[in-house]
């Protein structure tokens, strides 16, 4: 399945309130309750919904989510301190739990179900971490570290992701409840007849600081700060200071009539105008948080021609209580659906029927969730009651993911056993010796689709390859000090995945391999683009390494000869010798260092393990043309240093014009372009031996 829709676009609906009044009718003089906030949930909720499903686009539904839960929160705790002298801590976090808890767990639960019934095995094992982070509230944070991880498989839409909104939320209420107590405690200390100045005061400086921090790490690593809970604080302060401030306001009502449909209008064109998945949460959020304050502020005016008019239809109000549930079911539903359908987005009609059964899947959920657990909590109030009903709804879903993560680890053994015990699994063996693979029984592929992203080089596990943002040299030191070789492996990612090949040579012929990789920057002094923009980082990484080559003095440096990029993301197109890289030999030339370029190895127009995983081996098979040049570029090089010897192992990744997936029962690729370790050491034979005839090591 291709890249569906960023799921990172609406936090969960806030909590119902706990008490509603009648759909249409005003509030009583006096009430704390707004019939159009649950109109308003409806619209947000809507329109997510909607523009993911047809649109492929996020709509911005996430900040207005967050700041009504600013804004009913605050009131609540606000409220309560008043009335109170102070905050029932241990009853919030009770009844949070009680009100968000068993929905999560329900629909985490049928995540399991559709992941296991629908979704191709080499995703499960993410798909169970994520559902993990879920239920512990601590999916944004997940999700922002693989947003930095190059490693992560990008492009693949997880059913979970969206809980990552849910998480904040999460963490929001652990946070404010000591906000605003803290703000009451000091108003008390200074002797204030109110507590309202001083939480002012607090919320004002949270959402300053925020916004601030927001803006500048939006600008920065945007990825990271989508999810990253500091730069979203500031929208809950802007949705608690508009609850202070919003019965101080009196507006004429041909103005509240003006600003209810602005907002709205405001909120509904946010996704089509503003790229919300690749600008949030920046000083741009503004705008749909501020849609929001506008129709909050209109407030219920009962006119004809007014946009709460909408907003308190029956209809509305329906959809608004049935919110969280169906934002919780919509993007799973959806994911099923496109990796069934093989779509990237649906049909009118296929969109339909995901709207109708995920709000199906909401009504039941809100009936078994609320209704039932709110008839078995009034009849047992106590607070370790509505903790039991979190529990039973939660640990049911942690033990799920227990057992299944146990039973693939405890497969994953077994296989292990088969594969050291089986002649089977040859690997590029089956293309340099056929004849070995004649009469040989079938075998599950190895490593198994879903182990696949862990068959990924140590070099990852040991933290020494430096990732996208930063620019340090990491160096990394392998093989006894006193080797009679020492050999550095230089480059990006498709430098890095020849190190367990390069290892299994070293063990064998008393080498030492000193590791400087860097995620996606290539080993050349011209600047190069990542993700569509300058990838500054890897200049200045580069710059570093030919410094620590000085230092080091290395025999030879083993490195890629050429690149491809099959959608020109790189800055190029189609397989090339990257300018830059002969002046590059050349300086390592004038230190006295060999170089042992290896051409880049063939990418696939699939994902690999999921292609195997769906279809079978047979089935999971690329063009080399659709990689590689016909003619291999270095071929064509002019002007080539003398210390400069080429490796080109392409015949051991592809049969003639056929590359498979599975070589010799062995998966080749762990996602679309780069290689497990399990193949890469079956290279080793193959690449030492054309190491030891093009060079003196």
């Amino acid at each position: 399945m291709q890249s569906t829709p960023d799921s990172a676009s609406a936090a969960p609906p806030p909590a119902p309130a706990a008490h509603q009044a009648p759909a249409g009718r005003a509030p009583a003089k006096g009430s704390t309750y707004r019939p159009e906030i649950q109109g308003l949930r409806a619209v947000a909720v809507l329109l997510v919904a909607v523009y993911h499903i047809w649109l492929g686009r996020v709509s911005g539904g996430v900040d207005v989510f967050l700041l009504l839960t600013g804004f009913l929160i605050t009131g609540s705790l606000l409220r309560s301190v008043e009335r109170k002298g102070g905050i029932g801590f241990a009853a919030f976090w009770t009844r949070m739990v009680k009100r968000l808890v068993p929905g999560a767990a329900v629909v985490l639960a049928g995540i399991l179900t559709a992941t296991y019934l629908f979704l191709p095995a080499d995703r499960w094992r993410d798909v169970i971490a994520e559902v993990v982070a879920a239920a512990l509230y601590y999916e944004n944070w997940h999700l922002a570290l693989n947003s930095v991880d190059y490693l992560a498989r990008s492009g693949v839409a997880s059913p979970v992701q969206h809980f990552w909104s849910l998480s904040i939320q999460g963490q929001f209420y652990l946070l404010w409840p000591f906000l605003i107590g803290g703000a009451a405690w000091l108003a008390a200390r200074a002797k204030r007849p109110s507590p309202r100045g001083a939480v002012a005061v607090g919320l004002g400086l949270v959402f300053t600081a925020s916004l601030a921090y927001s803006v500048v790490t939006t600008a920065s690593q945007q990825a990271w700060a989508y999810f990253d809970l500091g730069a979203r604080l500031w929208e809950f302060a802007l949705g608690g200071l508009l609850a202070l401030a919003l019965p101080h306001l009196r507006l004429p009502m041909w103005l509240r009539v003006l600003l209810g449909w602005t907002g709205v209008a405001a909120l509904v064109l946010c996704g089509l105008l503003v790229q919300v998945s690749t600008l949030f949460p920046g000083y741009i959020a503004l705008w749909p948080t501020m849609a929001a304050v506008l129709v909050i502020a209109a407030g219920t005016t009962g006119r004809p021609l007014a946009v709460d008019r909408l907003l308190n239809l029956r209809a509305m109000h329906y959809v608004g209580d049935h919110a969280y549930a169906l934002y919780l079911w919509h993007w799973p539903v959806l994911i099923c659906y496109l990796e069934v359908t093989d779509r990237t987005l649906p049909s009118l009609t296929g969109g339909f029927a995901v709207l109708a059964v995920s709000m199906l899947l909401a009504v039941a959920t809100r009936w078994i969730t609320e209704t039932r657990v709110d008839v078995f909590t009034r009849v047992r109030p106590a607070r370790r009651w509505s903790l039991a009903v979190g529990a039973a709804f939660l640990v049911p879903v942690l033990a799920a993911t227990g057992l299944w993560s146990g039973y693939l680890t405890e497969q994953q053994r077994q296989q292990e056993l088969a594969v050291e015990q089986s002649g089977s699994y040859t690997g590029a063996q089956a293309l340099t010796a056929p004849a070995a693979q004649q009469d040989q029984a079938p075998v599950p592929v190895y490593p198994a689709p879903a182990d696949a992203a862990d068959d990924v080089p140590r070099t990852y596990a040991d933290g020494c390859n430096q990732e996208t943002g930063k620019s340090e040299v990491l160096t990394c030191v392998y093989g006894p000090d006193d080797a009679e070789h020492t050999v550095a492996l230089v480059g990006a990612s498709h430098a890095a995945h020849w190190f367990p090949a390069l290892m299994e040579i070293a063990e064998d012929r008393d080498w030492r391999v000193v590791n400087i990789i860097k995620g996606s920057c290539l080993f050349t002094d011209i600047v190069q683009v990542y993700r569509g923009e300058e990838y500054h980082s890897c200049a200045q990484w580069n710059s570093g390494v030919l410094d620590e080559l000085r230092r080091l003095r290395p025999d030879a440096v083993f490195t890629t000869a050429t690149s491809t990029s099959i959608d020109g993301e790189a800055g190029f197109g189609g397989e090339v010798v990257v300018e830059g890289y002969v002046d590059r030999w050349r300086e390592l030339d004038r230190m006295g260092i060999d170089v042992v370029a290896v051409r880049d190895t063939p990418r696939m127009p699939f994902d690999a393990p999921e292609c195997v995983a769906e279809d079978g081996p047979e089935a999971c098979v690329a063009d080399r043309s659709f990689s590689m040049d016909a003619e291999s570029p270095l071929e064509k090089l002019e002007d080539v240093p003398d210390n400069v010897a080429f490796i080109d192992m392409t015949d051991h990744m592809c049969d003639g014009d056929r590359c498979p997936a599975v070589i010799g029962n062995i998966l080749v690729y762990w996602d679309t372009g780069h290689i497990t370790t399990t193949y890469m050491r079956t290279l080793a034979p193959g690449l030492g031996e054309r190491i030891a005839a093009a060079t003196d090591l």
